[in-house]
C-alpha cells in the first residue's frame, strides 16, 4: 500500500490537497481536502442585506459574476420583488453572467486542463512564422517558459502538428477570454466584481452601441467557440479515449438551473430557464429539483455541530475536530453525493427535451459512436462543457437583440424588517445557492453552497466519499511518482476552492509533496 499526497494540487483555484491509498496499481481510498477555512457566513452577519450582493462577490476572483447574480437573486426573493424584475434587467443579467461561462469555459481548458494533454516541448519543432508561437519557443528553449514548465512527464499522445496548434491555441484563448472580460464590462461595469448587478435587476441602460459593442465581440467569441475550442476537445477526445471510461464518480448529478427566461414565477425551481433545474441518476432518469433535500453533513469537516439544512446552517470552526480533515462542508441531496456542473446541466436539458442541446450531444456521440452515459467521465466533463459553451454563446446572440433601449432595468423596493431569501442559479463549475434570513433589517444568518463544497466534499455520516473522491476511487495509477491520472480527473471538475473555503491552516503532518504543472 502506497501513499500518494498532491498538495497543493496546482492549475485549479485555490489550495486542493488530494489523498490516495494506492495498492496493486488502483486507487483503493481517497481523501480530497480543503485546507482553507471561508468565513463569510459569519462576518456577513448584522450587515445591511443589500451589502451581500457586494461582498459576496469577493469570495473568489475567478467566478465572483455568479455570486453577484445568486446574491441578486437571494435579496429578490427576500424583498419580495422577484417576480417583478424588468425584462431588459433579466436579459442583462443573462448576459453578464453568460459572459463570464464564456469566460470561464474557455479558461479552464486551455489553461489550467490543456495542459495535461499537450506537449508544449513540440515547439521546438517549430519552423514557422506566428509571432506567438517563435516567441514561446524563445522562452521554451531558455528554460523560461513558466506557464507551462517545470513539469511531470505525461502520456503524450497527440502529433507534433497538433500539439503546436494547441499551444497556440493556448495563446488565441487569452484573446479571447479578454473580449468575454469586455463584453462583461459593457453591462456589469468592470471585472472582477460587477457593479452591475443589484436586488431589483440592473443599473446599466442599453443603448444600441452597447448592443452593437457586445454583439461583435460575441461573434468573435463564438467563431473560436465552433472553430477551434471545440475542435480541439473533439481532438484530445480522439488521444485520450481511454478518458470517456475514466473518473465516472458517484453517478448522481444535480443543477439548479440558470438564464432565466422569465419573472413570473417565484419559485425558483420552477421557474423557465435556458438550461433546467433537476436531478439525474445513472439510468438517466430525470426528476423534479426540490431544494427541502438539501443538507450540509459535517462529520469530516473542521465544524463544530451537526449536519443542517441551509437556512438554518452553522459555520462554527472546530479546527482540533479528530475525524475531520477538511475545511469543505459535504452537501447532500435527499442524503446522496451528488455532481453538480456542466454534465449536470447539460444531462438535464438532454433529458428535458432541449431540441438544440440534443443536437450537438447527438453529434458528438455519432463521432465516437457511443452512448450517453460516456458523458460521465474526465473527457464528458470537457465535452459538455464545451459543448455548454457554445449553446449559452449563441442563446446570448439572439438575447442581446431582445434588448429595448428606454425601457426600464430595475425595479424599486422596500427593505423588510424580517423576511427570508432564497438565490439558486448555476456558476460555471455548477450549482450555487446562497440563503438568507433577516431580522430587524438586518442580516442574521447567510449561507453558501458553492459548486466546489458539492464537487470536492469529505465523507458524510454514513461514510459516502464526495464526488471527487468517488471519481478517483478504483483508478489505475501507472506510476504513484508520477500520478498523472489522478490529476487529469481532479481538473475536469475546475476546482474552485476559494469559493469553497477561506483561512489557511498550517497544522498538519506532510507525508510527501508533489507540485504536479
Amino acid at each position: 500500500m502506497k501513499k500518494i499526497v498532491i498538495d497543493p494540487m496546482t492549475r485549479v483555484e485555490g489550495h486542493l490537497r488530494i489523498e490516495a491509498l494506492v495498492d496493486d496499481g488502483k486507487v483503493k481510498e481517497c481523501r480530497s481536502s480543503g485546507t482553507l477555512f471561508r468565513g463569510f457566513e459569519l462576518f456577513l452577519k448584522g450587515r445591511d442585506p443589500r451589502d451581500a450582493q457586494s461582498i459576496t462577490q469577493r469570495i473568489c476572483g475567478v467566478c465572483p459574476t455568479a455570486h453577484g447574480i445568486a446574491s441578486a437573486l437571494n435579496l429578490d426573493s427576500a424583498f419580495g420583488i422577484d417576480d417583478k424584475i424588468p425584462d431588459n434587467g433579466r436579459i442583462i443579467r443573462n448576459l453578464i453572467l453568460g459572459s463570464n461561462y464564456i469566460q470561464s469555459h474557455i479558461l479552464h481548458f486551455y489553461h489550467l486542463a490543456a495542459l495535461d494533454y499537450v506537449d508544449v516541448t513540440s515547439l521546438a519543432n517549430f519552423t514557422g512564422s506566428d509571432t506567438d508561437l517563435l516567441r514561446a519557443k524563445n522562452f521554451l528553449e531558455r528554460g523560461q517558459l513558466g506557464p507551462f514548465v517545470p513539469r511531470y512527464e505525461g502520456d503524450y499522445r497527440l502529433s507534433k502538428d497538433a500539439n503546436i496548434a494547441a499551444v497556440g491555441h493556448y495563446l488565441e484563448a487569452l484573446k479571447i477570454r479578454r473580449l468575454a472580460h469586455e463584453m462583461l464590462a459593457i453591462f456589469g461595469g468592470k471585472m472582477p466584481h460587477v457593479v452591475g448587478v443589484v436586488p431589483g435587476g440592473v443599473t446599466c441602460s442599453p443603448t444600441t452601441d452597447k448592443i452593437t459593442d457586445f454583439l461583435w465581440r460575441l461573434n468573435r467569441c463564438r467563431d473560436f467557440i465552433d472553430g477551434v475550442y471545440i475542435s480541439d476537445v473533439l481532438a484530445v477526445a480522439e488521444a485520450y479515449s481511454d478518458y470517456f471510461e475514466i473518473g465516472r464518480g458517484c453517478n448522481y448529478w444535480l443543477s439548479y438551473g440558470v438564464f432565466d427566461q422569465d419573472t413570473e414565477e417565484r419559485n425558483p425551481e420552477r421557474r423557465k430557464r435556458l438550461l433546467p433545474s433537476g436531478v439525474v441518476d445513472s439510468s438517466l432518469s430525470r426528476e423534479a429539483l426540490n431544494p427541502i433535500h438539501i443538507a450540509e453533513d459535517v462529520l469530516h469537516s473542521w465544524f463544530a455541530g451537526e449536519g443542517r439544512k441551509p437556512v438554518d446552517g452553522q459555520t462554527e470552526p472546530n479546527p482540533e475536530k479528530k475525524e475531520a480533515y477538511s475545511w469543505i462542508k459535504a452537501p447532500r441531496y435527499d442524503g446522496k453525493a451528488a455532481e453538480v456542473g456542466p454534465i449536470a446541466r447539460v444531462l438535464n436539458a438532454y433529458l428535458a427535451g432541449d431540441k438544440k442541446v440534443k443536437k450537438l450531444v447527438d453529434a458528438v456521440l455519432e463521432k465516437f459512436h457511443a452512448k450517453p452515459n460516456v458523458l460521465f467521465s474526465v473527457l464528458g466533463r470537457h465535452a459538455a462543457r464545451a459543448l455548454e459553451c457554445k449553446f449559452v454563446a449563441d442563446a446570448m446572440a439572439e438575447w442581446v437583440l431582445q434588448l429595448k433601449p428606454g425601457e426600464p432595468v430595475y425595479v424599486d423596493y422596500e427593505l423588510p424588517d424580517e423576511a427570508e431569501g432564497i438565490g439558486l442559479t448555476e456558476a460555471p463549475r455548477g450549482a450555487l445557492g446562497h440563503w438568507m434570513k433577516i431580522k430587524n433589517g438586518k442580516i442574521d444568518h447567510y449561507e453558501l453552497v458553492v459548486p466546489t463544497t458539492w464537487n470536492a466534499s469529505p465523507k458524510d455520516a454514513k461514510e459516502q466519499p464526495g464526488p471527487i473522491e468517488q471519481a478517483i476511487l478504483d483508478t489505475k495509477i501507472s506510476d504513484p511518482d508520477n500520478p498523472f491520472e489522478i490529476v487529469r480527473i481532479v481538473r475536469s471538475f475546475d476546482p474552485c476552492l476559494a469559493c469553497a473555503v477561506h483561512l489557511i491552516n498550517f497544522r498538519r503532518d506532510e507525508i510527501g509533496r508533489y507540485r504536479i504543472n
